[in-house]
C-alpha cells in the first residue's frame, strides 16, 4: 500500500458542525438530479427500509458516487458496485439478513461462541442495586434499552461497512479498469478513492511501513517541526507534518456514531457547553491522530485539577473504546464476507490484504496505572462511557468495587493518623492533595482484564480473551517473573497491544520506574506460542516483527523527568511520529511561608553518567566539612533518590558520624525512634528521603538546618520541607544542583530563573 497523504488545513478554525438532538452530525438535504435512463437509480424498495435513527441524515452525492452512475452502463460491476453503494449509505449490507453478532473465527485473538448472544439470554446481574447507580450500568430489561441498542447497532455496523469497503472496492475497480484498457477512468476512479474520506483506524493499521521507515526510526533520532500553542504557557510540538485541526472535519471526530452519541449525551448532560471547543475533544483529536503523546504537565484530580484531569481521562477512554469497537467490526464483517464466499476467500486472503485483520492475541489496549483507587475511577469511568448496549450486563462489577473500592488507613502513627473526622471540626494532619490521593484503596499490585461482548462487559476475563488490560508495573513484572521462571506460563497477551497509555507516571516514578521500562521491552514481542492464532488473517506487519512501530504510546504525568523522556525517546516507536507538550514553570517559591534563606550551589559535572559522583564529591569536601566540625545538631539532609540515600549513609558510617535515618524501607518502629532522637538533639543528622515523605508526610521537628542533597522530583514537596525550619534559629537551607538537574529546578524555581542559574558564571544564588 503507498503511504497515504492526508489534506492539511492548517491551522484555521473550521465551523463548528450543527449537531441534532441524537448527536448526528446533520447535512443539508440535496436532491440528486436524474440521470438518464441508461443510468441506475437506487431501488425503492431498498429505501424503504432505513433506519428511523438515520431519515434525518442525509449525504451529498460525491464525485465518486457520480462517476459509479456514470459507468454503470458500461458493464454489471459498475452497475452493481452503485448499487452496494447505496446499500451502504441507507445503513445496511451485503449480510442484512443476518442479525449482527459478535460471532467469528478469530482463533488466537480469543473471540468465542460466548459472545455471540442470544436474545433469549438472561444476563446475569451479580452486583448490588447501589452499586449499578454507582457505575451508571444499565440493567436488562428497562424500557427502550432494547430498541436503543438496535438502532446503535445498525448504525455503528453501516458506518463501518461504508468506511471499510471504500478501498478495497476501488483497489478492485481500478483493476477493472486496466483489464478494460480504460486507463483515464482509472485514474480518475484512483483520485477518487485516494481523496475519500477514511478514519484514522484504517488508515494507521493499513499502512505498509517501508525499510527505509523502519530505519529511520531505528535510529531514534526525533526533529520537533511545528508548535501549536496549547494552555498558557504551554505548547504542542511534534513531528513531520502538523495534524491539529485537520481533524476538526471528520464526522463524529472519528468516533464511531453510538460512541459519538453517548459521549456528547454525557458531556450535555454535565452541563458541558461546546463540544467542539472542548479539553476532552481536543484531547481526543491527538490521540486520533495515532501519535505517540507525551504530556507530563497534567494537573491531577489530587491536585485541584480534577476537570482537566478528568477530561484527559475521558478522551483516552473514549479513543480506546473506538479503537476496540472497530476492531470488532472489521473482524465480523470479514467473517460475514468468508462465510458468504467460502469459496473464494482463501484466494482472496493469498491475493489481497483485505481480510487480514488479526494480530497474535486478542488484547489491544494496555493502561498501565499506580494504585488500585486511580484504576477503580478509571474503570467507573470506562463503563460510563461505553454505550448502553455494549452494558446490558457487567459481570463482576461486585466483586470489582469489593477489591479497588475500598482501603484501610495509610499510616499507623498514634499523633498522626490519616483519617477523616466528620462533625467534629478537626483536620486532618495531612495534605489536602495526600487526602485526595490515597483515599480509598492504594495497593500497588493488580491487574484485570476487560472484554466487551455483544451486550456485555466481563471484568476479570482471562487476559487471552480480554479486549484491554488495566494494570499496574508490579502487577505486570510479577507476571513476567513467573512466565521466566516457570516455562507453561507466558505473557503472550502482551505481544499484540496497539495502543499503551502510561496514566499518573508522576506517581509511579515514585514506585519503581524501572518496572514501566521492563513491560515496555515485553510489549509486541513474538509470541512463544501460537494460542490458536489464524496465520492466514494475520497482518502482516505483526508476521515481520514490525508491531512496536505501530502501537501508540500515551504518556501522562504531573511532571517530566529523565526516565520519563528515555521512555519516551528510546521506546516508543511509532511510524505516525510524536507529539508532547511543553510548559514554561512560575515556580513554587511563593509557597514559602517563612522567611528563610535559600542558598543553592552548583557544582560541575562533565555528563549526566558522571553528575552523581560530581554531586558526592562535592558534598564530601564542600558540605560535610562545616558538619562535621559544627557542634550544632538539627541536621536534616533530604535526599531525592533512595541509590543517593544509600550512598550517603555509607559515607557517614565511614566518617563515625552521629546519624539516623527514615527512608521508604525504613521499619516503622525505627521511623519513631529516629524521630524521637533527632528532635531531642541525641542524633545530629537525619537521612530523609522524597519517597518516605510522598507517602508519609511526616512533619519533622528540631530541624535547624537544611541541606537539600537532591532535589525532589514533585515541586509540591519543596515548600512543604522547607516550612519545617520554622521556629529555627538559623532559618537557612542549602541546595545542591547542576546543569542536568534543569527539569526539577525549572519546576521549584521558575522556568526564567533556571536558565539563567544553569548558564551564569556565578555558582551560588541566594532566594529569600
Amino acid at each position: 500500500m503507498a503511504k497515504r497523504n492526508r489534506q492539511k488545513h492548517g491551522f484555521k478554525n473550521p465551523k463548528t458542525p450543527e449537531i441534532s438532538e441524537d448527536g448526528e452530525i446533520v447535512r443539508k438535504k440535496h436532491k440528486v438530479e436524474e440521470h438518464t435512463s441508461q443510468r441506475i437509480s437506487p431501488d425503492p424498495a431498498e429505501l424503504s427500509n432505513v433506519d428511523s435513527d438515520d431519515e434525518a441524515v442525509f449525504k451529498e452525492p460525491s464525485a465518486y458516487d457520480n462517476l459509479l452512475v456514470t459507468l454503470g452502463s458500461g458493464g454489471k460491476y459498475f452497475s452493481d458496485a452503485y448499487r452496494r453503494r447505496q446499500r451502504e449509505e441507507e445503513g445496511k449490507s451485503d449480510s442484512e439478513e443476518n442479525e449482527y453478532d459478535d460471532s467469528d473465527s478469530l482463533g488466537g485473538s480469543g473471540w468465542d461462541d460466548s459472545e455471540r448472544g442470544s436474545d433469549d439470554e438472561s444476563p446475569k446481574i451479580d452486583a448490588r442495586e447501589s452499586i449499578i447507580e454507582k457505575f451508571g450500568v444499565v440493567v436488562a430489561g428497562e424500557e427502550g434499552e432494547v430498541a436503543e441498542m438496535e438502532n446503535d447497532r445498525d448504525t455503528s455496523e453501516s458506518e463501518q461497512e461504508h468506511e471499510s469497503q471504500v478501498h478495497s472496492n476501488g483497489a478492485v475497480e481500478a483493476s477493472e479498469c486496466v483489464r478494460n484498457n480504460i486507463a483515464s477512468v482509472c485514474t480518475q476512479v484512483n483520485a477518487i478513492i485516494k481523496s475519500s474520506p477514511c478514519h484514522s483506524y484504517s488508515m494507521h493499521l493499513g499502512h505498509q511501513i517501508s525499510k527505509g521507515e523502519i530505519d529511520e526510526l531505528s535510529k531514534k533520532r526525533w526533529k520537533y517541526k511545528w508548535e501549536v500553542s496549547a494552555a498558557e504557557n504551554c505548547k504542542w510540538v511534534g513531528t513531520g507534518e502538523s495534524f491539529i485541526r485537520d481533524d476538526n472535519l471528520k464526522p463524529g471526530y472519528g468516533l464511531k456514531p453510538s460512541l459519538y452519541r453517548h459521549w456528547l449525551n454525557i458531556y450535555e448532560t454535565s452541563e458541558g457547553s461546546d463540544f467542539h471547543t472542548s479539553k476532552e475533544r481536543l484531547f481526543f483529536s491527538l490521540c486520533d491522530s495515532y501519535r505517540d503523546i507525551l504530556n507530563c504537565s497534567k494537573r491531577p484530580f489530587y491536585h485541584k485539577g480534577h476537570g482537566e484531569d478528568s477530561s484527559t481521562m475521558d478522551a483516552y477512554i473514549m479513543h480506546s473504546l473506538n479503537h476496540i469497537f472497530r476492531t470488532r467490526d472489521l473482524v465480523t464483517q470479514n467473517d460475514t464476507k468468508m462465510a458468504k464466499h467460502k469459496e473464494t476467500a482463501n484466494d482472496e486472503i493469498l491475493s489481497g490484504g483485505g481480510f487480514l485483520d488479526h494480530g497474535f492475541t486478542r488484547p489491544k489496549v494496555l493502561i498501565l496505572l499506580p494504585l488500585r483507587n486511580i484504576a477503580f475511577r478509571v474503570v467507573k469511568r470506562l463503563i460510563q462511557l461505553t454505550p448502553s448496549n455494549h452494558k446490558v450486563n457487567v459481570e463482576y462489577l461486585g466483586r470489582f468495587s469489593d477489591d479497588f473500592g475500598a482501603g484501610e488507613a495509610h499510616d499507623n502513627e498514634d499523633d498522626e493518623v490519616f483519617q477523616d473526622v466528620r462533625g467534629s471540626g478537626q483536620k486532618s494532619s495531612k495534605p489536602t492533595d495526600f487526602r485526595a490521593l490515597f483515599d480509598g484503596n492504594p495497593d500497588d499490585h493488580f491487574m484485570v482484564g476487560i472484554k466487551f461482548t455483544r451486550k456485555s462487559m466481563k471484568l476479570y476475563s482471562d487476559f487471552y480473551t480480554s479486549d484491554m488490560i488495566v494494570a499496574s508495573p508490579l502487577g505486570l513484572i510479577t507476571k513476567i517473573g513467573e512466565a521466566e521462571r516457570e516455562k507453561d506460563k507466558d505473557v503472550d497477551y502482551l505481544s499484540s497491544i496497539e495502543i499503551l497509555i502510561i496514566d499518573h507516571a508522576d506517581i509511579i516514578a515514585m514506585q519503581n520506574w524501572s518496572h514501566v521500562n521492563t513491560v515496555v521491552e515485553q510489549l509486541n514481542c513474538l509470541p512463544s506460542k501460537q494460542h490458536g492464532m489464524d496465520v492466514m488473517r494475520m497482518r502482516q506487519w505483526y508476521l515481520d516483527g514490525y508491531a512496536r512501530f505501530y502501537r501508540q504510546s500515551i504518556v501522562l504525568g504531573y511532571f517530566l523527568n529523565p526516565d520519563m523522556n528515555a521512555l519516551f525517546n528510546q521506546h516508543c516507536l511509532n511510524y505516525e511520529g510524536k507529539v508532547k507538550l511543553v510548559c514554561e514553570y512560575k515556580g513554587v517559591l511563593p509557597k514559602v511561608l517563612i522567611q528563610a534563606r535559600q542558598i543553592y550551589e552548583r557544582f560541575d559535572a562533565d555528563s549526566i553518567s558522571e553528575a552523581d559522583d560530581a554531586r558526592l564529591e562535592y558534598f564530601t569536601k564542600k558540605v560535610f566539612p562545616k558538619i562535621k566540625d559544627s557542634i550544632q545538631g538539627g541536621i536534616m539532609l533530604f535526599i531525592s533518590s533512595y541509590f543517593e540515600f544509600v550512598r550517603i549513609r555509607n559515607f557517614l558510617k565511614s566518617q563515625n558520624a552521629s546519624f539516623c535515618l527514615l527512608g521508604e524501607y525504613t521499619k516503622q518502629s525505627d521511623i519513631s525512634r529516629s524521630r524521637v532522637w533527632f528532635f531531642e538533639g541525641r542524633k545530629k543528622i537525619m537521612l530523609y528521603t522524597e519517597r518516605a515523605h510522598f507517602y508519609h508526610r511526616y512533619k519533622i521537628r528540631g530541624i535547624q538546618n537544611l541541606i537539600i542533597y537532591s532535589l525532589p522530583e514533585r515541586k509540591e514537596l519543596y515548600p512543604e520541607i522547607v516550612n519545617m525550619l520554622e521556629g529555627s534559629h538559623g532559618m537557612t537551607s542549602t541546595v545542591l544542583f547542576s546543569r542536568f538537574d534543569q527539569l526539577r529546578l525549572e519546576r521549584i524555581v521558575g522556568s526564567t530563573a533556571a536558565k539563567r542559574m544553569i548558564t551564569s558564571e556565578k555558582s551560588v544564588f541566594a532566594f529569600c
